[in-house]
C-alpha cells in the first residue's frame, strides 16, 4: 500500500510542476505538443485537442514538450519564437508552481494540525540553556539574528550552524530578553545541545495565522533544502548520504506504518507532511543553474537578456544532453546508494 501511496505523492507533485509549465505555456499561446507523466515506454496515451497525454512506466519525472523547444520551428506558436520575457516566464512556472503546491499542503497542515511553535517545554538540568536563565514556557525567538517560527528550527538551526556560541533572543514573560549560549556536548546524541525540550502542544493560530505560517513553513524547506545543498558543496556531506526514490519510498514506508498506529487522519498529516517536503525540495532543485534543469535554462535566458545574442540551438542541445547524462548517472548512483542502505539495514 505505502508504493502505492509514493507513487501517487511523486505523480501529484510532477504533475503540478509540468502543469506550471503547461498553463504558463497555453497563456503565452505556446503550442503543447506532449504532456507526461514518468519516464521510458508508455503504459497509456490519449489526444485532446492539439496535445497528446501520456502516462508511463516509471512514474518518476514528467514533460511538457513544446514546438519549438529543443529545435527550431517555424510554427508562429512554437516556444522558440516567443519573446525572452515569456520563454523566462514558461520555465519558471514549473518550480514556481511547486512552490505553490507547497504553500496549499501548509494551509491544510497547519489549518488541520496546527504546528509547534518554539516554545520551551522544558529546560535539561546542567544544560547551557538553565545556566542562561531560559525556563520552561519561554519562546525561542531568534537565534544569531535568524528568526524562529518552528521548534524544529531551533535544531536545524544548531545542526547547519556549528559555532562555539550562540546569540539567543527569547521571551519569558512577555519581556524579550538577550542571552548568549554556549552548547553542550551530548556523548550519547554525538552532537552539541542547548538543553531545550519542546512543548508537546500545539499552535493553531486561526485563519490568518495559518496563512502567515504556511509561507514561514516554505521558507523553512527552502532553508532545509539550501543549507543541505551547501553541506554537500563544502563536503560535510556525501553522495551516499542522499536519498532518491527508492529512498524516499521507504522513508515513506515507513512513516506510513509508524502512522497507522495513530489512525488515518495522523497517516494523512505525515503524509501531507512529507509531499510538502519534496515538492519544496522538487521546486529548489530544478532552479539550480545546471544543464537539463529549468534552472540551467532560466541561466542560458539570462545570459541572452544581458549580451542581446542567442545561444546557437546546437550549443544548448549540447549543453542540454550533457546535463542530462550526467543526471541519470547521478540517479543510478544515488538509487544503488538507497538499495545498499536497505539490503546493509534488513
Amino acid at each position: 500500500m505505502h508504493i502505492i501511496i509514493a507513487i501517487l505523492i511523486f505523480g501529484f507533485i510532477i504533475i503540478f510542476h509540468e502543469l506550471g509549465h503547461f498553463l504558463t505555456a497555453k497563456a503565452c499561446n505556446v503550442r503543447v505538443n506532449e504532456f507526461t507523466l514518468g519516464l521510458g515506454p508508455t503504459l497509456v496515451s490519449f489526444g485532446k485537442g492539439e496535445t497528446k497525454y501520456c502516462l508511463k512506466l516509471l512514474p518518476f519525472g514528467g514533460s511538457c514538450v513544446m514546438e519549438g523547444e529543443d529545435s527550431e520551428s517555424d510554427d508562429d506558436r512554437a516556444f522558440n519564437k516567443k519573446p525572452l520575457w515569456q520563454k523566462f516566464l514558461i520555465v519558471f512556472a514549473g518550480p514556481f508552481f511547486n512552490f505553490v503546491l507547497a504553500f496549499i499542503l501548509s494551509l491544510i497542515m497547519i489549518g488541520s494540525a496546527g504546528y509547534y511553535a518554539p516554545t520551551v517545554g522544558e529546560v535539561t538540568e546542567g544544560y547551557p540553556a538553565e545556566k542562561a536563565g531560559i525556563a520552561a514556557g519561554d519562546e525561542i525567538v531568534s537565534i544569531d539574528s535568524y528568526p524562529i517560527h518552528f521548534y524544529n528550527e531551533i535544531s536545524i538551526y544548531t545542526f547547519f550552524h556549528k559555532r562555539s556560541s550562540y546569540d539567543v533572543v527569547y521571551r519569558h514573560d512577555g519581556e524579550l530578553k538577550n542571552t548568549t549560549i554556549t552548547p553542550k556536548y551530548d556523548k550519547k546524541l554525538g552532537r552539541y545541545l542547548l538543553g531545550v525540550v519542546g512543548s508537546s502542544d500545539r499552535t493553531h493560530p486561526g485563519i490568518v495565522g495559518t496563512v502567515q505560517y504556511s509561507f514561514y513553513e516554505i521558507k523553512y524547506q527552502i532553508y532545509v533544502v539550501i543549507q543541505s545543498l551547501k553541506e554537500l558543496f563544502l563536503g560535510h556531506v556525501t553522495i551516499n548520504d542522499m536519498s532518491g526514490p527508492v529512498g524516499i519510498v521507504k522513508t515513506i514506508g515507513d512513516t506510513y506504518k509508524a502512522s497507522l498506529i495513530d489512525g488515518v487522519y495522523y497517516l494523512v498529516m505525515n503524509m501531507i507532511n512529507i509531499a510538502i517536503l519534496l515538492t519544496a525540495n522538487l521546486g529548489v532543485m530544478n532552479l539550480l543553474p545546471f544543464p537539463a534543469l529549468d534552472g540551467g535554462r532560466l541561466l542560458i535566458f539570462i545570459i541572452e537578456g544581458i549580451s542581446r545574442k542567442k545561444i546557437p540551438e546546437k550549443v544548448e542541445a549540447y549543453i542540454n544532453a550533457v546535463g542530462f547524462i550526467l543526471l541519470m548517472v547521478l540517479m543510478v548512483v544515488i538509487m544503488g546508494n538507497d538499495i545498499r542502505k536497505i539490503i546493509v539495514g534488513s
